[in-house]
């Protein structure tokens, strides 16, 4: 197994329950993750939490909670997912684990060498929200946009900064080198645009008097580090960053999976932070859309947050990841229903896949005919669902799959097994059972469990009728 594939999503802050948005980010990586592990690829697949910062701290001091004991009880939330949601992640960081502590230090100590560090007074307004700085420009009526029911914050203190306006040119020159740099092409030229219109240096740091959750400063005991610079550092904390050069040689560069809120910070400031700490740039980062729900941004002031986990167990974790995957732009906003959702559910799964599965293995019972081989062997994966993971296009890989269903669906209309007998009935049978495996195969890194019951149904000699797949929603 000589090929490595690395992906990571970004890390959620965990002030809040997991919601939908974020199980969109974790199935679509999670998807490619088994992609690349069907492939025979040597495969890391990094998630965790992102648990330091003034959102963090605030929100911890209201619970009455110290702010370690408050991460401890979320991050188990969010490791949940993994059962939930049926994610075969095999790295879970924190930021709080010792190793990613260590390894922001020694990341810092390479910027600040590399005279990328500097120390300024300055004002500043700041969204806790986003926990970012925000412009003007970018505040619509005083207001940060994604926030809007948040007051900003005003700051004025010494911090440290990093000189992000030093890698306008490196930044440009890579774009340019890396046509596929970030997906979709409309993403990459809007962070194009913001590099080539100039960029600020931005601060690093917070006084620890003022807000003292976060890892300390090297060298300076009385500042710790700006949430954004520490948590972007755990993608290569993650594969043993400084200590095991030889596993972070063999994974990295790797893949990032991210939402439009973060383009700036997965695309233009860590891959600045890299080319400071003199390290290579990411692969590849895929920016994914947002999930709105009967046509509204998710808020919990709205109360219109949806719990993937509940969904999960209502409908089925398949039901979830095939709405996800199918139903949902990769790359542009897409909305979610209780009503399309259980209509795609009754329509695709269970009269589709479901149907024909049931189908095809009664007709093989009734029959009583033994089937040679088992079909989960000898199946290659196909190419033009390969393209379409490649890029991303995770509805049209499913849309594939689906036309495969119609046309093992429309096989036995035409041939109708009902009405043969001996070696043609056997032939039309073998056929459908063949086509079931390929489906199923195909299918493992979108509905594994889904995959994995067909291919189990299907592998012995007589196979026989099972319970529905996807039980219609009545």
């Amino acid at each position: 197994m000589d090929k490595k594939y690395y992906i990571t999503t970004t890390l959620p802050y965990v002030n809040a329950e997991p919601h939908i948005g974020f199980a969109l980010e974790i199935i679509q990586a999670d998807t490619l993750a088994r992609f690349h592990d069907l492939l025979g690829e040597e495969v890391i697949f990094n998630f965790g939490t992102d648990e330091h910062g003034e959102k963090i701290y605030q929100k911890a001091i209201d619970e009455g909670k110290n702010p370690q004991a408050y991460t401890d009880e979320y991050a188990q939330k969010f490791d949940a997912l993994k059962t939930a949601l049926n994610l075969s992640y095999n790295h879970f960081i924190r930021t709080t684990d010792t190793h990613h502590v260590n390894a922001a230090g020694e990341f810092w100590k390479l910027c600040d060498k590399n005279g990328d560090i500097y120390k300024k007074l300055y004002k500043t307004k700041y969204c806790v929200g986003c926990e970012l700085e925000k412009t003007d420009s970018e505040l619509k009526e005083g207001r940060c946009p994604l926030h809007p029911n948040r007051e900003l914050q005003s700051i004025e203190e010494e911090n440290y900064f990093f000189k992000f306006s030093k890698y306008q040119k490196i930044l440009l020159d890579f774009y340019d080198q890396n046509p596929d740099f970030v997906i979709p092409a409309g993403k990459f030229n809007e962070i194009r645009t913001f590099v080539e219109n100039g960029l600020s240096d931005f601060s690093i740091s917070r006084l620890k008097s003022k807000m003292p959750w976060g890892i300390p400063v090297p060298g300076d005991p009385d500042q710790v580090m700006y949430v954004w610079f520490d948590a972007l550092i755990n993608y290569i904390s993650t594969l043993g960053w400084p200590e095991d050069q030889e596993n972070f040689k063999d994974f990295w560069p790797g893949y990032q999976v991210a939402g439009k809120d973060n383009l700036r910070q997965q695309t233009a400031i860590w891959q600045a932070m890299l080319a400071s700490a003199g390290l290579p740039f990411s692969k590849q980062v895929f920016i994914h859309g947002f999930i709105t729900v009967n046509g509204q941004k998710i808020s919990k002031s709205l109360g219109n947050t949806i719990d993937p986990v509940e969904v999960a167990e209502k409908y089925g974790t398949d039901a979830l990841r095939y709405y996800l995957l199918a139903k949902i732009n990769p790359t542009e906003d897409s909305d979610f229903t209780f009503e399309k959702f259980e209509e795609v559910y009754n329509g695709e799964l269970a009269n589709g896949l479901g149907n024909l599965v049931a189908r095809v293995a009664k007709l093989c019972e009734k029959s009583g005919f033994e089937f040679n081989s088992d079909i989960s062997e000898n199946n290659k994966y196909d190419k033009s669902i390969e393209d379409k993971l490649n890029d991303y296009r995770f509805d049209e890989a499913l849309k594939i799959i689906w036309n495969k269903i119609s046309e093992a669906d429309k096989y036995i209309n035409e041939n109708e097994p009902w009405k043969l007998e001996g070696d043609r009935l056997g032939e039309v049978l073998s056929n459908s059972v063949a086509s079931i495996g390929t489906i199923a195969f195909n299918l493992s890194p979108f509905l594994p469990e889904t995959a994995r019951k067909i291919q189990k149904q299907f592998k012995n000699s007589k196979i026989v009728s099972e319970g529905s797949l996807f039980p219609r929603l009545s």
